[in-house]
């Protein structure tokens, strides 16, 4: 009954990530963009994941507890050390390469707006609008700094920005042409942008706390249910073997 009833708290867990997931995706969508070869990475995307897999996770603990299947019991047990280990090491390998972790954010996002930044798409959810939202903001120019709009591909040599780099006092139509850096905001948007994700990682990172805790609880309770299931089969064999006797 103990193991059921952890089945469900566990269900009831993983739709709360899965439902955390969507919402972020949601709520931020086309922000992933900003870093297009890890899109897939993003908070959202890793929510829904471990949602998904932490339901699928707590259907074989509920099957293997109602029908005290052993076989699905050990593969909840395998599945759930798997996706433990598998936690702590990205958990450890992301703080002791925090600092490389920084220096590649800054550089993926001067690759996205370089190369991924096109003028033509302005949709709610495109590139195009996702910075001019950061940097109006921000208050900020580019990732570095105002000089990362010169490089892009979308207008090539061209000392052009956005109009959103645009300081208040100097802003009108078409002023990120002027050419002026007098006129732009001198910071980069990089430490801003930085700064959300991780504000928004730290909601999948204190989820990730309490699903590791439950995991951790499961591990415990299946090794239990199963040696009791095993048990109780070798005690039914031994009384129907003195019974026959």
């Amino acid at each position: 009954m103990s193991k059921l009833l952890y089945s469900i708290v566990l269900q009831i867990t993983g739709c709360g990530v899965l439902g955390v997931g969507i919402w972020l995706r949601i709520a931020y969508e086309g922000y992933a963009s900003l870093l297009p070869q890890y899109a897939l990475l993003s908070a959202d995307s890793l929510a829904i994941a471990v949602g998904t897999i932490t339901f699928i996770l707590s259907f074989l603990a509920c099957c293997g507890s109602w029908f005290q299947s052993r076989c699905m019991l050990v593969t909840y047990f395998s599945l759930v050390v798997f996706m433990f280990v598998a936690e702590f090491l990205v958990g450890s390998l992301a703080f002791v390469f925090r600092v490389s972790l920084g220096h590649t954010f800054r550089e993926e996002l001067q690759n996205g707006l370089w190369h991924h930044y096109n003028v033509t798409a302005k949709g709610p959810n495109s590139l195009v609008t996702i910075w001019d939202n950061l940097q109006s903001e921000f208050k900020c120019c580019g990732v570095v700094n105002y000089e990362d709009w010169f490089l892009i591909d979308a207008w090539p040599n061209k000392t052009w920005v956005p109009d959103t780099c645009c300081l208040p006092a100097t802003s009108y139509e078409d002023c990120g042409k002027s050419g002026d850096a007098n006129n732009f905001f001198l910071t980069g948007c990089y430490h801003q942008i930085h700064m959300w994700f991780v504000q928004r990682l730290h909601i999948v990172g204190v989820v990730g706390l309490v699903v590791a805790f439950i995991q951790l609880f499961g591990l415990i309770s299946s090794m239990l249910l199963f040696c009791t299931v095993k048990h109780k089969r070798t005690s039914r064999t031994y009384k129907s073997y003195q019974t026959h006797a």
